[in-house]
């Protein structure tokens, strides 16, 4: 299978404080960049420095997002589209930063910190800006993450079984993963036998005899599936999840081969 992947924004905002146990306590916080979101787990960073005469401790609430809580936050964005990320204390990103004694960050004196941010994979809300607030008293850092409409594709194979002459009908599947509200088309090509065309595709089997057969994209068999987006192609629109496409084949009767086992190969492509 092919995939075609491109890219949209995503841009989020945070913000905590310093609560300060002794006298004189500050503290300052850099941007943190997660880079581009493509569906796979992305980690980002922010650097601080606390400047304090005493002990300390640093909370982060659970943001604004709806159901958010301090271990799993949500950002908000296009028609109240959510996106999930976590904030640790730790390189690991095992310890979660929360807003409790158990879960803040604390210390004594002067020292330098880290921010560990996540965004977990597979999520694929709609393209566009998702922002979060993590309100805590004096101290704001920004987080930034470049986020676009991708898609995914995977297929199983299609097996027709036996054929003895008459005609034989299968399908498969092809599933088409793509962010929230991003149109796609799926096409599928000639495969690879020699001469073999999206129309009259062709099996290759013994001393390279052939046995022909077709692929629809309905379940009457009358609508063949190319490769030409607009023409013959497969569209549909993501719903961040998992959709799937059946592949409807057909090996017509009364071909007369060698016998033997023959396969073809096809490549479906997504494109949006």
């Amino acid at each position: 299978m092919t995939r075609r992947i491109a890219f949209a924004m995503l841009l989020l905002f945070a913000t905590c404080a310093i609560r300060a146990q002794g006298n004189g306590c500050s503290l300052t916080l850099t941007n943190m960049s997660f880079g581009t979101y493509t569906g796979a787990l992305l980690n980002g960073t922010a650097t601080g420095v606390v400047k304090c005469n005493g002990a300390w401790d640093i909370p982060m609430n659970a943001g604004m997002g709806v159901g958010a809580t301090e271990t799993v936050r949500e950002m908000t964005g296009p028609n109240g589209a959510e996106i999930s990320y976590q904030i640790f204390q730790d390189a690991a990103r095992t310890i979660n930063w929360g807003n409790t004694s158990s879960t803040d960050l604390n210390g004594t004196g002067n020292a330098d910190i880290t921010v560990y941010g996540q965004i977990p994979a597979g999520q694929s809300p709609a393209p566009g800006t998702y922002t979060d607030t993590v309100d805590t008293a004096t101290t704001s850092f920004n987080i930034s993450v470049v986020v676009s409409a991708y898609c995914s594709i995977s297929a199983t194979a299609l097996a027709f079984g036996t054929y003895s002459g008459s005609q034989v009908n299968s399908t498969s599947t092809i599933t088409a993963t793509c962010t929230n509200t991003t149109p796609y088309n799926v096409g599928l090509n000639a495969g690879t036998a020699s001469g073999a065309t999206v129309t009259t595709r062709k099996m290759t089997g013994p001393n390279s005899a052939l046995l022909k057969y077709s692929l629809y994209s309905n379940s009457g068999r009358t609508t063949n599936w190319g490769n030409t987006v607009g023409t013959d192609t497969v569209a549909g629109t993501g719903s961040g999840g998992a959709q799937t496409l059946t592949v409807y084949g057909q090996l017509p009767a009364g071909q007369v081969v060698t016998p033997g086992s023959y396969a073809d190969t096809i490549t479906a492509t997504l494109t949006y």
